[in-house]
């Protein structure tokens, strides 16, 4: 199956998802944030064969998110570092790392966050800029932006419509 190119989709959840790419992406970004530099570290903690690996780090060069250095002339031996842009998707995994404790542990969690310099563990929570409220006490709803499209805001006032609709429903029904 051919993969669809998102790059240029209005939606930035869809240019997000087509940036990282696919699961391997996510993991090489993971190990990366974790201090992961040489292919041989990355070859030895992931079961991708070394041609998977090779063309997802080169795919993630290509898109900003890291920079291949040569860190030894002979043999020619390179290692790949996190960009600021790839560092920035930081919040991307560590949302997964949460979400994926809370709701997808089969028993208990086998990773958790740490502070590096007091060993206290920490529970990344996505908040407010503004007002440092975590977003999941707040009321959200996706709204189109100064650039959208009519395209967009015609999607966004049908899910408004039909939010509506299913709100006097269920008013309706009880």
């Amino acid at each position: 199956m051919r993969r669809v190119d998102l790059s240029g989709a209005e939606c930035p959840i869809a240019r997000g998802a087509d940036e990282l790419g696919d699961w391997w992406n996510l993991l090489i970004l993971r190990n990366a944030l974790d201090g992961m530099r040489r292919f041989d570290d990355f070859a030895e903690d992931l079961p991708i064969s070394p041609a998977v690996l090779t063309s997802r780090l080169r795919l993630l060069v290509e898109r900003g998110l890291m920079e291949r250095r040569r860190y030894r002339e002979r043999p020619e031996r390179y290692e790949y570092v996190l960009t600021p842009r790839g560092r920035d998707a930081q919040g991307v995994v560590l949302s997964l790392l949460a979400w994926g404790n809370r709701g997808l542990a089969p028993d208990e969690r086998a990773v958790v966050l740490t502070d590096r310099d007091t060993g206290r563990e920490v529970e990344p929570v996505l908040v407010d800029a503004a007002t440092g409220t975590p977003l999941s006490q707040m009321r959200l709803a996706a709204a189109p932006g100064p650039a959208a499209s009519a395209t967009m805001r015609g999607r966004f006032a049908t899910l408004d419509e039909r939010r509506v609709r299913r709100r006097r429903t269920e008013g309706a029904s009880s």
